[in-house]
């Protein structure tokens, strides 16, 4: 009976597949403004230059760019940590008054949390350090 229900609902599934067609319906013909263009343009010169920076600073290609993208790491990683603590204290204190597995897993989650947003603190410091202190 099953296997019946599974091959209808992939028949029916199969049957309602319709193509669809985007069309542009700006009147300039122009999916982006030259504004959006001109900005696009401007935050890539922005970061391109900050990157060669970073290759100037540590010396070479490589380990410019690693710096850049730890750089990077570190930045975006603050605002998805304190994400991933709301939600994981939501798991541990709210909905773990009534169920200790879930309390537990949000106790985890936390602890497992708090490790990478130190991690991705500290990482760029000791890539700083090993690479310009050995390295010279």
């Amino acid at each position: 009976m099953r296997k019946a229900i599974a091959v209808f609902f992939i028949i029916i599934s199969i049957c309602c597949i319709s193509s669809v067609y985007a069309a542009n319906t700006n009147a300039n013909n122009e999916i982006i403004s030259q504004e959006t263009k001109s900005q696009l343009i401007e935050i890539k010169d922005k970061e391109l230059k900050s990157m060669e920076d970073y290759k100037e600073a540590y010396g070479s290609d490589t380990y410019g760019l690693v710096a850049y993208i730890l750089n990077k790491v570190r930045l975006y990683s603050i605002p998805i940590s304190f994400l991933g603590i709301a939600i994981s204290a939501i798991y541990q204190y709210v909905i773990g008054v009534k169920r200790l597995d879930t309390r537990d897993k949000g106790f985890n989650a936390m602890i497992g949390i708090v490790t990478m947003l130190i991690i991705c603190q500290v990482l760029p410091l000791i890539f700083a350090i090993v690479v310009k202190g050995w390295r010279g």
